[in-house]
């Protein structure tokens, strides 16, 4: 499908929807970049959440952007990955976020997979099944039992989810070829690709490097049992994260791995860049911010050749791109032990700017107006 714009862009009311906004990372970053730049070009913009955590209000106090929080009613008490889950399943089973979306004027641009109503731009981020069957063989046995009971099911509604949101929006955009892949199979439509912003000017290389640890991250997505073989092999490891489904006892209490928890993002800048390289194992991503970022840091980045990682990371020129656990653990034990030639530090650098949030505001720009047509 062509998409046409014009150069001329009068003042518009913008309402962007999001997943629930417990924090300000992963899927969220991505709407509030967008919504940063959208005032910065005048426009009025709204964003409108089935929960918005007090910590997110005042954030969104901060760069002058109004909200609405639909306050949907959770009982999850596992953590932000649960809550969420919960949020979906309200949509896919019930369509209970949707019916307490106020009408909307002006252009809408969706980035949850939570909500059903009519849009302008559906930002798909991945299909919430696909992430589960990935992730499932890091599920404790309590889980994992239940899930196999359920699956056809939960497949089943976020089939219909997923095909209703898009019946609902006029363009659809996906985070990267693979995501645009998976809702392919499934006969959606995808207008083109854009991928997540970073901001290059906050995530940048800082004077200093020691290069005497590697980082990662401990997400619900982390392959925990190539963390664990690599911190025996006698790798130490610095990790960060707040979005953990379960706590395994092999990667926690490690005698090389540190777990640092949630961290600001000035501190993060600061791990990445004094990072040796950073690790990143995954089961399931879409796009993952974790690889541009360690870049921007001027950090190379050792992961999967496959899914999101594989269309930011060059191999061999910003890091390494592996197929196989065996391959990533021996490759991270020698790297670990050898180092590598410091021109990678510079070609990190140059490959995470062409996902600085100037150049992607361009292609947001292009795709609000030709939704204003």
């Amino acid at each position: 499908m062509a998409i046409k714009w014009n150069s001329k862009c009068e003042k518009l009311n913008l309402c962007i929807i999001c997943d629930p906004m417990l924090d300000i990372y992963g899927p969220i970053a991505p709407a509030l970049l967008v919504a940063k730049v959208m005032v910065e070009k005048k426009h009025d913009v709204s964003i409108i959440s089935t929960k918005i955590s007090d910590g997110v209000q005042k954030f969104l106090k901060t760069q002058s952007l109004r909200y609405i929080d639909l306050n949907a009613h959770t009982i999850s008490r596992g953590g932000p990955p649960f809550s969420w889950l919960e949020t979906w399943a309200r949509e896919a089973f019930f369509d209970l976020n949707s019916r307490s979306f106020p009408p909307q004027d002006g252009i809408v641009i969706n980035f949850s997979h939570t909500i059903a109503v009519p849009s302008t731009i559906w930002y798909a981020q991945g299909p919430t099944t696909d992430a589960l069957k990935d992730m499932q063989y890091e599920f404790p046995l309590r889980y994992r039992f239940p899930y196999e009971i359920l699956k056809s099911i939960l497949t089943f509604a976020d089939n219909r989810l997923t095909r209703l949101i898009a019946s609902k929006s006029k363009f659809i955009i996906a985070n990267s070829k693979f995501c645009a892949s998976m809702y392919e199979e499934r006969n959606i439509e995808v207008h083109k690709v854009i991928y997540p912003p970073l901001d290059c000017n906050a995530f940048k290389p800082t004077s200093t490097h020691s290069g005497d640890y590697v980082l990662t991250y401990f997400g619900k997505e982390t392959d925990f049992c190539v963390l664990k073989e690599i911190g025996d092999a006698g790798v130490r490891i610095k990790a960060f994260g707040s979005k953990i489904l379960f706590k395994p006892k092999k990667v926690f209490g490690h005698r090389n791995i540190e777990f640092l928890g949630e961290v600001s993002d000035k501190e993060l800048v600061n791990l990445y860049s004094n990072a040796l390289f950073t690790l990143f194992t995954f089961n399931h991503e879409p796009f993952g911010y974790i690889p541009v970022e360690s870049m921007a840091c001027g950090t190379p980045v050792l992961s999967f050749n496959r899914q999101g990682p594989s269309e930011t990371v060059v191999n061999s020129v910003t890091g390494w791109l592996v197929n196989t656990h065996e391959e990533i653990i021996r490759l991270a034990v020698k790297l670990w032990r050898s180092g590598y030639s410091s021109t990678m530090r510079m070609n990190a650098r140059r490959r995470a700017l062409i996902f600085d949030i100037k150049d992607i505001a361009d292609e947001w720009s292009q795709m609000v107006e030709a939704g204003r047509c």
